[in-house]
């Protein structure tokens, strides 16, 4: 059966510069199989399906996987799918605000000045690290423990673990070893520079230790964990990809019911069919 597809770049107003998802826009009737088989195929580091929904609140819904599993909630894939609905026209039931349903639950995405942002969801996991852990993590990064500031558990589905080195240079300079969880790393940029924090994300992988171009939701969890901390001030916009030859730019910012919105620039890149 021949299918909409799309090849979204997210977290970029230049394509090619982002970190890319591929949209299937009509998952009716695909098996979890094949839908697996699929993002396997692609080679990405996600793929989405966009199904009708279930919940009566919900403007669509998606099921998001990487090449190996299905993940309850991604950041990217969020803001990814979303673009590739509405400009395939879809229209949300309230003006406004477009709501997701996943395996998370529901996620509340807006338009922005910088293109769609999404609510950060509630943390699974939150809280200290023990210093057994700690010591593991600096071995997996290549740096002793005392280069560490601080970390802690940032999970809203992947499993992030959040670490603060001290400043953006430290985060650049970093050569990980084959790591055995999801680590999501983050240093401060000078005071004045164009971006306030720099973010690199490394993940398990049967290859080996992969980074992420851009990731939606370790800067969601990150950014709760920075502004609950007072190391950080919202609005603010961080940088993610660099050490990948990419450019991703993550906006930060909260509302006055104390939500925090992450959010940022899709493009377009890919169109066309897809047989499944």
């Amino acid at each position: 059966m021949s299918r909409p597809f799309a090849q979204v770049d997210v977290f970029t107003a230049v394509p090619y510069l982002g970190n890319p998802l591929a949209v299937v826009l009509d998952g009716q009737g695909l098996t979890t199989a094949q839908m697996q088989r699929f993002a396997h195929w692609t080679n990405l580091s996600e793929t989405t399906f966009l199904l009708p929904p279930s919940d009566p609140e919900a403007d669509y819904q998606v099921r998001i996987f990487t090449g190996s599993s299905e993940l309850p909630f991604a950041g990217h894939p969020t803001l990814g799918t979303c673009h590739a609905w509405l400009q395939a026209g879809g229209v949300p039931r309230t003006p406004g605000e477009i709501v997701q349903q996943c395996g998370a639950g529901l996620v509340r995405v807006r338009r922005s000045g910088d293109g769609l942002a999404f609510a950060a969801p509630p943390l699974l996991r939150s809280g200290p690290v023990d210093e057994a852990l700690a010591g593991h993590i600096a071995g997996l990064l290549g740096i002793g423990r005392e280069e560490i500031v601080d970390l802690e558990w940032a999970d809203n589905g992947p499993g992030w673990v959040a670490v603060l080195l001290r400043d953006a240079e430290a985060v650049l300079a970093l050569r990980p070893g084959r790591v055995d969880l999801d680590l999501g790393v983050v240093g401060p940029h000078p005071p004045g520079s164009p971006h306030a924090f720099e973010l690199r994300a490394f993940c398990p992988s049967e290859a080996g230790t992969v980074e992420d171009p851009v990731t939606g939701s370790l800067n969601a969890s990150v950014a709760q964990w920075l502004l609950r901390t007072g190391r950080a001030a919202a609005p603010y916009v961080a940088a993610q990809g660099t050490a990948l030859g990419r450019a991703g730019r993550v906006h930060v910012s909260t509302d006055d019911g104390g939500d925090v919105w992450v959010g940022g620039s899709c493009v377009t890149c890919v169109t066309g069919q897809v047989e499944l």
